[in-house]
């Protein structure tokens, strides 16, 4: 099967964002020159439109921005299909090339003639000539109708030339460096997944394989052709991308056709099939593709060589939102049904024709449905009103799940009901959003086969998936088939449709009863099915987990006053730093410590955990706006943001919240200091005793017992919790989130079941059967010798004094005995709860104390190091930095020897036991290794000495930036300072200075935004300065015409390195600890200029102007100048927002004191704020040559 060469799509995409940039500048650059006439008034009306509607809560920039790369690709696509028309001679035209030198000529020939008589065209208007052309012809017209994004913009004549070049390329013997003569067309999906990464991302571009296409096909088309007339049978793919369905779907109706109407001519039956074919896509680029796929296949089917006939090869395909235009026209929100069918639709969406497709009801329906999260708030109500499934934080699969039983045909007297089929996101099955979907939807519709496709090789496919095939009728049957997963694909498989898995499920999903290695097939009872969760493992885990709740005395839930979040904070990324030394450098007073459930582990207390701005005083009321001194400023300068936030679908303030506080905050939960907290992701099970002092994220939720519990109370459910029985139920009802996947191709398959990741969400937790007695002994032991461990840890040993060689060697000495004894003691649990939920009857724990145990040397490991030498492959040796053996260890005592033997034959003859004893169900107690924690310790410490507010001010007080070999020169004097320095850089005689520069080397970020940022980046902060000056606008008093526009959030790819991302994050929040100013340092000291990034902005302002005085004294020059200018200028405005108080002894403010200072300096220098703004400094790298040869 013929792919679009790697190296053509790689540069596809590149061509894609340069195409990006020129149509950006076309729709609304700062060159008024370069613009096209019209272009931006009609898009600012469209985008009015749009949000009118409620289709849209993006920001202007990032709607022009998506609606930008749509036209983007459509350029390009336009020349892709060109090139594969003229190399295949589908067209009598050369525009661009050909298959060979001759076609290339006659190309360029017909170009150059073009410029003759056209002298004042540019490459656009010769690009338009490949269009004009489409156009003549209904099979082709498609292509590039009114609706094609190509029409929403053009590009300049430059770009367009850039296009052409990229097709003029020759490789070394003078041929096309790329062809597509004789290819199949299936290279397209290959570039429809890859061509653009925003796309890619925004649409979840995801390309079905073939085998999977055909299996479900074969379980939907195959019946639904065999139980009704070929006369007007329809299949539909709602979401059918680049058509890989539609293509096999045509296929089949066609040969259907040729053997139900051999007398029809050849076009009449590629006609006959192509009129049963719907399909609909959100990606207009998408839909041109599979038109033409399908136009290539339909003139292949009909013997046809030329596209440039009066033939009607139109399948009924159309760009829109199925989710929207296939819904119950009438259940539309006001604001969308009121505004009309040509008001709602985007420019890209032919109402006639999605009404057409959508709004009738098919025999089939397939497809590969996103399973993305939604994440435009306006779209994400819009559905919630138009299906009956969305529940809670909803995901797309579940929306459409509904949709897509519903354009099936229902049953009836003329015609069956019609048949469903769709490879789908698992998530539904197990996290809280599937309830209702489960629960109130699926189980009044006739399900036929549920087959669990997680553990199969499907590449692309990098979330958990299952196959879901069903009819739009009341359920028939009592049983519904179901593949059950037991283990997933070994290894990556050299051709994926041979998976050993995927060969299990197509081989055997006929066969109930059916039982190998890696599936069960089985008919399981509707009404078990009718519940939400789902379990669809096999091998034994369902008899496991039914014995289990069998020996359940009652639920956890029955147990305690709650399970779930205590805070959610609505925006993270703004309240929510590191550390409390980072929410102290902001300035930020009010703060808490904040537990997040990465931080959750192995019974360790919760110490060194990031921190949070708190909007509440010690009884949880909130704190004045007012009284929150800078957190109240920094909440003030994103309120634009914080005001979006909603509880329950519903605006804060609406529900009687002040706009500023957490969005969600669970004060019962904090009555009481002890808390079980566990986290809500992880590969195993986590559960830990907070004894207070703490908030905790949703991430981290808790078990709160009665007032009045006990610790005892608390650590009686705190073992059998981090019990391996524990851990194997919550994997058959918590959702798999992936883990290390198999192969570099995008498959989901984990290459080891461990690796996986699940979600424990506060119902399923909840949920979790209670054995009928419960001990305190080893959980107490184990919650000890936790906090003893984390007393040996090297950040506490740092903390508490000095760090030295000799005081960290004894430190991991320690750690490691107390680790050995945790490891131990665990092991006793989980025998002990083997017993005690009934799975055997003699007690295997250790009577005496228990020995030091190592990674590798557990029963288990024992067991499966001898399942290894047998030829079964694993990484959990490896990964855990551990031996395999395959003997009992013989140091440890000869009566612990014998209960490990007795455990091996437990192992070997109980099914349950074998089943629990496995990686994927015991604590893998992994841990940052010991010279990484000591690493991370020693940077702290010498970063927070670095940090010493003595060094950053000089003796009047006066902030004072410094330069690397300044501070080395300060702190070398220092013996302490410089010892640990060392001890941390690994050689005891490294310099200090250079030493010092590689500590602080990505620990600043830039003062001026155009040293942080690219120019997407710089676009955004633009935005966001727009939006600050509204709200000072607001602030001062002035009504609005409207309501202030939610700015967009940044990206990696917006900051000009990646460690200014990892400081500020998507709300550029300034987290990092020391301020860069890039070329500002003096001439004869080239080490990077630092200042303190504790300064306020008044600081910051004065330490600038400084410089400026310093360099001007230095004899520098205007250009020399310019930046550091423009950062005066980028700070002057929130000095004066934020520092306008008179200082007495001056007569005058800071803000007027830099104001003035600033006025100073443009005018000695004869510039204009403008030419400020608009500096940015010198690429750093060379531009990219282009090839126009």
């Amino acid at each position: 099967m013929a792919s679009a060469p790697s190296n053509m799509v790689a540069a596809l995409r590149r061509l894609v964002l340069d195409l990006e940039a020129d149509l950006r500048a076309r729709v609304d650059g700062d060159d008024p020159d370069s613009r096209q006439d019209g272009v931006f008034d009609a898009w600012k009306r469209d985008y009015d439109k749009a949000a009118a509607a409620n289709r849209t809560a993006a920001a202007w920039p990032e709607w022009r921005n998506d609606r930008v790369t749509q036209a983007a690709v459509a350029w390009v696509l336009l020349t892709v299909f060109a090139r594969y028309c003229e190399d295949n001679a589908l067209v009598t035209p050369r525009w661009i090339s050909g298959a060979d030198a001759d076609a290339r000529a006659h190309a360029l020939d017909a170009r150059r003639a073009y410029f003759q008589a056209h002298p004042e065209d540019t490459d656009r208007e010769w690009l338009t000539q490949i269009s004009d052309h489409f156009t003549k012809f209904p099979a082709t017209a498609g292509l590039v109708d009114r609706f094609s994004p190509m029409h929403l913009v053009a590009p300049s004549g430059d770009a367009a030339l850039e296009l052409l070049e990229f097709w003029w390329q020759q490789a070394g013997d003078g041929a096309p460096l790329f062809s597509f003569a004789c290819m199949d067309t299936r290279f397209l999906g290959d570039i429809y997944q890859d061509l653009s990464e925003h796309a890619k991302k925004t649409y979840a571009l995801l390309q079905t394989p073939e085998f999977v296409e055909e299996f479900i096909l074969d379980q939907t088309m195959e019946p639904a052709l065999a139980d009704r007339p070929l006369e007007g049978f329809t299949i539909i793919d709602p979401t059918c991308g680049s058509g890989h369905f539609l293509l096999g779907a045509f296929h089949r109706l066609h040969e259907r056709w040729q053997r139900h109407s051999p007398a029809l001519g050849p076009r009449e039956l590629v006609e006959k099939a192509l009129d049963g074919i719907y399909g609909v896509d959100i990606n207009p680029f998408a839909v041109a593709i599979a038109r033409f796929r399908l136009l290539v296949a339909a003139l292949q089917a009909a013997g046809d060589t030329s596209l440039e006939q009066r033939i009607a090869y139109t399948p009924h395909l159309a760009a829109g939102d199925s989710l929207l235009w296939g819904a119950n026209q009438q259940l539309l929100p006001d604001d969308l049904l009121a505004s009309g069918p040509s008001v709602r639709a985007d420019t890209t969406e032919d109402t006639e024709a999605l009404t057409e497709i959508l709004q009738r009801e098919h025999d089939v329906v397939v497809g590969n449905p996103p399973y993305i999260s939604i994440k435009d708030a306006a779209l994400r109500d819009t559905y919630r009103q138009l299906y009956e499934s969305p529940h809670g934080k909803y995901v797309l699969s579940v929306p459409f799940m509904e949709l897509f039983i519903r354009l099936g045909r229902p049953a009836g007297r003329e015609r069956p009901a019609g048949w469903v089929g769709q490879i789908t996101s698992n998530s539904f099955m197990k996290r809280e959003f599937g309830t209702k979907l489960i629960e109130k939807f699926l189980n009044g519709v006739d399900l036929r086969s549920v087959i669990d496709t997680s553990g199969a090789y499907i590449p692309g496919h990098g979330t958990p998936t299952v196959i879901i095939i069903g009819r739009n009728q009341r359920p028939s049957t009592d049983t519904i088939r179901t593949v059950l997963g037991i283990r997933g694909e070994p290894g990556r498989p050299k051709v994926p449709a041979e998976g050993l898995v995927w060969t299990a499920i197509t081989s055997h999903i006929g066969t109930a009863g059916h039982d190998d290695s890696y599936i069960s097939v089985t008919d399981i009872p509707r009404s078990t099915l009718n519940v939400h969760p789902w379990s669809l493992s096999g091998g034994g885990a369902v008899e496991l987990a039914e014995a289990i709740d069998r020996a359940s005395a009652l639920k956890l839930g029955e147990q305690c006053t709650s399970i779930g979040i205590t805070a959610v904070t609505g925006q993270d990324d703004f309240f929510v730093t590191p550390t409390a030394r980072d929410c102290q450098r902001l300035g930020w007073t009010n703060h808490i410590a904040l537990v997040e459930g990465d931080r959750v582990r192995d019974w360790a207390p919760l110490v060194d955990i990031q921190s949070a701005g708190w909007t509440y005083d010690d009884a949880f009321t909130t704190v004045p706006l007012k009284d929150l001194g800078v957190l109240g400023k920094w909440l003030v300068a994103f309120k634009p943001l914080l005001d979006q936030r909603k509880r329950f679908g519903v605006p804060m303030v609406e529900r009687g919240f002040k706009w500023y506080e957490w969005q969600e905050l669970y004060t019962s939960k904090l009555a009481t200091p002890l808390s079980i907290t566990f986290a809500e992701v992880a590969t195993h099970n986590h559960f830990v005793l907070d004894r207070g002092g703490k908030v905790f994220k949703q991430t981290a939720p808790v078990i709160k017992l009665p007032e009045g519990a006990s610790t005892e109370d608390h650590l009686r459910l705190l073992g059998v919790l981090n019990s391996s029985v524990a851990c194997f139920w919550f994997k058959q009802n918590c959702y798999p989130k992936g883990g290390d996947p198999i192969g570099q191709d995008g498959a989901r398959v984990s290459a080891e079941a461990w690796s996986d990741r699940y979600q424990h969400n506060a119902t399923t937790v909840g949920d979790f059967p209670l054995p009928a007695s419960t001990s305190t002994e080893r959980a107490k032991i184990l919650d000890d010798l936790a906090q003893a461990l984390t007393k040996q840890t090297p950040q506490e040993v740092a903390t508490n004094e000095i760090p030295s060689a000799s005081a960290l060697s004894a430190a991991g000495s320690e750690y490691e005995r107390l680790r050995g004894l945790m490891i131990a003691c665990q092991e006793e649990l989980d025998w002990d709860y083997y017993r005690v939920y009934g799975l055997i009857d003699d007690d295997l724990t250790y009577a005496g104390e228990f020995p030091e145990v190592i990674l590798g040397q557990r029963t288990f490991e024992i067991a499966l190091a001898r399942r290894m030498k047998d030829g079964e492959e694993t990484a959990w040796f490896e990964r855990h930095s551990s031996t395999p053996i395959t003997e009992i260890p013989d140091h440890l005592p000869a009566d612990y020897q014998a209960l490990i033997q007795r455990r091996l034959d437990t192992i070997e003859s109980n099914a349950h036991i074998r089943l629990l004893e496995r990686p994927e169900y015991k604590r893998r107690w992994a841990v940052e290794p010991w010279d990484k924690q000591v690493q991370s310790a020693l940077r702290d410490w010498l970063l927070d000495r670095v940090e010493d507010k003595s060094l950053w001010f000089d003796r009047e007080g006066r902030p004072t930036p410094m330069s690397v070999a300044q501070l080395a020169d300060v702190l070398d004097r220092n013996d302490d300072f410089r010892n640990v320095l060392r001890l941390w850089a690994g050689d005891n005689n490294i310099a200090t200075g250079t030493a010092l520069a590689k500590l602080l080397a990505d620990e600043s970020v830039p003062y001026l935004s155009a040293y942080r940022y690219k120019p997407a980046g710089l676009e955004k902060r633009a935005v966001w300065e727009q939006t600050w000056e509204l709200q000072r606008r607001e602030d001062r008093g002035e009504k609005l015409d409207a309501p202030i526009p939610v700015p967009p959030k940044y990206k990696p790819a917006d900051f000009a390195k990646t460690s200014y991302w990892s400081h500020r994050g998507k709300l550029d929040v300034p987290k990092e600890r020391f301020i860069s100013y890039p070329g500002a340092g003096r001439d004869s000291d080239t080490t990077e200029l630092l200042g303190w990034a504790g300064w306020d902005h008044a600081d910051q302002a004065l330490a600038l102007a400084g410089l400026i005085s310093q360099r001007i004294e230095d004899g520098w020059d205007t250009p020399k100048l310019i930046p550091m200018l423009a950062g005066l200028h980028e700070l002057l405005l929130w000095v004066q927002q934020w520092h306008n108080e008179i200082d007495p002894e001056y007569g005058e403010s800071v803000a007027d004191t830099i104001a003035d200072e600033l006025t100073t300096r443009l005018a000695e220098n004869h510039l204009t704020v403008t030419e400020l703004t608009k500096w940015k400094p010198e690429p750093t790298r060379k531009p990219r040559t282009r090839k126009t040869s």
